[in-house]
């Protein structure tokens, strides 16, 4: 109508625009506000990192590296790219960066295309010893394009066999070892397994995901130091937004590892956030960030100490990482049913295979219990003692014990209110 002023289509609030989204989004928020969060793969990013994540850079398309886009309009992503890239390199001590991923199995995929053919060998950690899909796993791309060979861990001990993995790398010759996994809790032992790749002239592969924060704080073994490749995501222990980095301390591998990641494995890069991902980098610089680290391990510590004193079988009788794996059979729970059980009381945590495990998720006898996120909320060692104890009493109640379901929930909920996620609303 001529003379009229139409509301612009995208001025309304999300509220506004769409109540069924900004409903599950609210209810999510409230959901981590009033649950402690155990899952081992989660944390919680800090206010500038959604800030980041919520820019208007996201309207951006870019293909390529800075300063050779397919696209014009990219300098600004050039200079959240670059940063990104340059703190990377400080943090991990690393000569080669690419911050382009979307994930970690995309990183993973990634290296396996600039360093493996189709039917080639890999070898790598067996999945139900700790390892991850992406490192050769059946149901997994890289399981199905590549022919992995599995090495685990002592039954006994619940450690890595690195005398078994020596043995295989020997008998298969594998082009690449990795190293890595989601649900090992010890401290592996790089350089030996840089020692088995060297004897049979593969290249190594460390995926450190899980630790890439206790790396970055400095109370972990830097892999970047021994191996050819390292991946990771930005979230877990780095505390970061969801996405990916690939890290090298040789410079031959750069080119190789550019044109696997883009136009190898992916196309556009997700703008906002690779800008995030040189926040969280950039907090991770901070001084503040290595008693983090270590306030993190302390913790887990704990964890394991409350649970394995009310005789829950702990895998490798401990940790050293931000991971604890618990058997939940001595009470006669699977990992599913310990998992729904603390879910009840607002414990967020995931089932996971212990070695010797059936591939049916169903019957892993598992829990998967992780820091990580806890300790971002401000939670120490004495806090997950208590936290510990309580999963205990819950798991060894008998079903429909209300009482001790509403113990555990009272801590749940007296925690939580102490120590708030967010000191004010979106």
């Amino acid at each position: 109508m001529t003379g009229s002023r139409r509301p612009h289509l995208f001025a309304a609030s999300l509220a506004a625009a769409d109540p069924v989204i900004h409903a599950a989004l609210s209810r999510d928020l409230n959901r981590q506000q009033s649950q402690i969060e155990l899952i081992a793969s989660e944390n919680t990013v800090s206010l500038a990192v959604l800030e980041a994540l919520g820019a208007t850079i996201v309207n951006k398309t870019l293909e390529g590296y800075p300063g050779a886009r397919f696209h014009g309009g990219g300098d600004f992503a050039d200079i959240a790219e670059r940063e990104a890239i340059d703190r990377a390199r400080r943090l991990f001590g690393a000569a080669y960066v690419n911050v382009q991923p979307h994930s970690g199995t995309q990183a993973n995929q990634a290296a396996f295309f600039a360093c493996v053919n189709p039917g080639e060998t890999v070898l790598s950690m067996a999945l139900a010893a700790g390892g991850h899909l992406s490192h050769g796993a059946t149901p997994n791309v890289s399981g199905r394009w590549f022919n992995a060979v599995a090495y685990g861990v002592d039954p006994q001990t619940g450690l890595i066999d690195y005398d078994e993995a020596a043995r295989l790398a020997e008998q298969h010759r594998p082009k690449l070892v990795i190293a890595g996994g989601s649900a090992y809790p010890r401290i592996i032992d790089f350089v030996r397994l840089r020692d088995i790749a060297n004897s049979v002239g593969a290249l190594f592969l460390v995926d450190m995901a899980h630790v890439a924060g206790l790396v970055a704080a400095g109370c972990h073994p830097n892999p970047v130091d021994c191996a050819d490749i390292v991946t990771c995501t930005t979230t877990k222990t780095l505390r970061g937004p969801r996405g990916g980095l690939i890290l090298s301390r040789r410079d031959d591998l750069a080119r190789r590892l550019d044109a696997a990641v883009f136009p190898g494995v992916q196309g556009s890069i997700h703008t906002q956030v690779i800008a995030a991902k040189a926040v969280c980098l950039g907090e991770a610089l901070q001084p503040e960030f290595a008693d983090y680290g270590a306030q993190v391990v302390a913790n887990a510590r704990a964890l394991a100490a409350a649970l394995m004193e009310r005789g829950f079988p702990v895998q490798t009788g401990g940790t050293d990482t931000h991971l604890v794996l618990v058997d939940t059979s001595r009470v006669g729970l699977t990992g599913d049913a310990a998992e729904k059980r603390l879910g009840a009381a607002g414990i967020t945590c995931n089932r996971n295979p212990l070695p010797g495990d059936p591939p049916a998720p169903a019957r892993w006898r598992g829990i998967r219990l992780g820091t990580a996120a806890g300790t971002t909320r401000g939670f120490d060692a004495g806090d997950f003692d208590r936290i510990g104890h309580a999963i205990a009493d819950l798991l060894s109640s008998a079903p429909g014990d209300g009482a001790t379901l509403a113990e555990v929930r009272s801590l749940v909920g007296g925690l939580c209110e102490r120590r708030p996620l967010y000191a004010r609303p979106f």
